[in-house]
C-alpha cells in the first residue's frame, strides 16, 4: 500500500469514527457512549479504534484540540482586518465571522453534537477561552486593549462569548437554513451596532 493510499484511509477512518461519535451523542449523551457503540456505528473493528485513539475521551479531545486549531488559524488570519472592516464598512458581515461561519458549516455534525443539549459543556468553557486568549492576550498583538475600554473585561468577554455561543447554537440546532454568509451577517448586526439597534428599537 502507498504512502497516499493509507494516508486516505487513515483520514477515512477518523471520519467515520467522528461521524459515529457525533451521531452517537445526539442520541444517548457523551457519557453513555461506549468504546463499542463507536466502533459498531463506524463499521471497525476495537484494534482500529485503539490504533488512534486512547479511549472515547482521548478521541472527544482530540476532536475538540482539531477544531479550536482551524478556530485559531482563522482567527489569525482575520483579525488583522477587523479594525479596517468595522470602521470601513458598518452593519456589514466581518471576514473574521465568515471564516468562521464557513469553517463550522464544515464541521456541523460533530459541532451540533458537542454544543447540544445532550454534547460537552466542557467545549463551551474553551471557546470562551479560546476567544479571551485571541481579543486581550495574543502574542501577535490583542484585538481589544485595556486602555480603550468601557467595561471590565472579564465582563465584556463573557457577554461576547455567550451571545456567539448562542447563535452559534441557534444555527445549528434550529430549523432555519441560514448559510454561513447569513448567519454572519446576522451576527455581524448584532455585534456592530447592538441588540437595541438589531430589535429596531434604537436608531443609529
Amino acid at each position: 500500500m502507498t504512502n497516499k493510499n493509507q494516508d486516505l484511509r487513515v483520514t477515512r477512518t477518523r471520519q467515520a469514527i467522528r461521524k459515529a461519535i457525533a451521531e452517537l451523542i445526539e442520541e444517548k449523551g457523551f457519557e453513555a457512549v461506549t468504546v463499542k457503540d463507536i466502533t459498531t456505528r463506524a463499521g471497525i473493528n476495537r484494534g482500529t479504534f485503539y490504533a488512534h485513539y486512547e479511549d472515547k475521551y482521548d478521541l472527544m479531545n482530540k476532536c475538540q484540540e482539531e477544531i479550536m486549531l482551524g478556530l485559531s488559524e482563522i482567527a489569525q488570519k482575520n483579525i488583522p482586518k477587523v479594525y479596517e472592516q468595522v470602521n470601513q464598512y458598518p452593519g456589514g458581515s466581518f471576514s473574521l465571522i465568515i471564516g468562521i461561519f464557513q469553517y463550522i458549516e464544515h464541521h456541523k455534525d460533530f459541532l451540533k453534537a458537542i454544543l447540544g443539549p445532550k454534547g460537552d459543556l466542557s467545549f463551551q468553557t474553551k471557546v470562551k477561552k479560546f476567544m479571551f486568549k485571541k481579543l486581550f492576550d495574543d502574542p501577535n498583538g490583542p484585538l481589544i486593549k485595556e486602555d480603550q475600554l468601557l467595561v471590565p473585561r472579564e465582563y465584556l468577554i463573557s457577554y461576547i462569548a455567550s451571545a456567539h455561543i448562542g447563535v452559534l447554537q441557534q444555527w445549528l440546532l434550529g430549523d432555519k437554513n441560514e448559510t454561513p454568509e447569513e448567519i454572519a451577517h446576522i451576527l455581524s448586526t448584532i455585534t456592530l451596532n447592538g441588540p437595541f439597534y438589531a430589535a429596531g428599537i434604537k436608531k443609529q
